[in-house]
């Protein structure tokens, strides 16, 4: 059976007069999404294992409004982080890590204009800092010498320049880094960005997300590292397409660190 993971609310923890180091924002799909769940609990098992005193928000948390603002709807936008921002503010809210490109970009960049200023960090680079200061310690285990290919999420890459945390975090797994052509400030979206994780393609000769993923199995990796639950999906579509779902995995960082530690 498997161990419960403890995750405080920030109730809970304001019940006892306690104000964690850091405030995980889960995401809608980090909350809802199966496959995303995954993410979620290894970053948990993550921050126990690094001793992070942190807190979620539970049913307080809303989605940021990206996707309603990505789609166009300010209205909806505006009334989605009005309403998170009171949260987070009663709270005292300080410091925000998330396992999700889309929510980091909102609450660090468009949230600030709207009263809701919190330092915001992205998981890779939250866990990247971890091990620099000594609160979190891996050995490459089961990835030692495995090639890995990184997919930039545009949130991530391009909108905020981050590069190098995620790369940082593969190699320290002992793994080889094998870059796609367009990668980094080139990088290819997945096709899940600006909303359009939630409609049909437009008319075309092919996907986004296949091209995306023919250009990752260029590279002959054994791992295809994602850091945005939405680019794992549409990776893990991409792979299946091209019938190597059994042979070619598709995790987020967080799962790759917490199983080189066997968390």
């Amino acid at each position: 059976m498997e161990e419960q993971l403890v995750v405080p609310t920030m109730a809970e923890l304001a019940a006892s007069d306690k104000l964690p180091e850091v405030l995980f924002w889960v995401g809608c799909a980090g909350s809802f999404d199966d496959r995303a769940k995954k993410i979620t609990k290894a970053f948990v098992k993550i921050l126990h294992k690094s001793g992070v005193e942190f807190g979620v928000l539970g049913t307080e948390e809303s989605c940021t409004g990206d996707p309603a603002k990505r789609a166009g709807n300010e209205f909806v936008f505006m009334m989605q982080a009005m309403q998170n921002i009171e949260v987070l503010n009663a709270y005292e809210v300080k410091k925000i890590v998330t396992t999700c490109p889309h929510c980091f970009n909102t609450l660090a960049n468009e949230y600030p204009e709207l009263g809701g200023k919190y330092e915001v960090l992205h998981h890779s680079q939250f866990i990247n800092q971890l091990l620099k200061d000594g609160r979190l310690t891996i050995e490459g285990g089961q990835y030692k010498g495995k090639k890995i290919t990184f997919h930039d999420p545009c949130y991530l890459g391009r909108a905020n320049g981050v590069y190098e945390a995620p790369r940082e975090l593969i190699q320290k797994l002992d793994a080889e880094l094998v870059e796609m052509r367009r990668c980094k400030s080139n990088a290819l979206c997945c096709g899940a960005g600006g909303a359009q994780m939630f409609k049909e393609p437009e008319a075309g000769n092919k996907d986004i997300n296949i091209e995306r993923t023919e250009e990752a199995l260029e590279t002959k990796p054994d791992i295809i590292a994602a850091g945005c639950p939405f680019c794992n999906t549409m990776m893990t579509d991409g792979v299946k397409h091209s019938s190597r779902e059994g042979d070619l995995p598709v995790l987020d960082l967080a799962e790759l660190i917490a199983s080189a530690e066997d968390l």
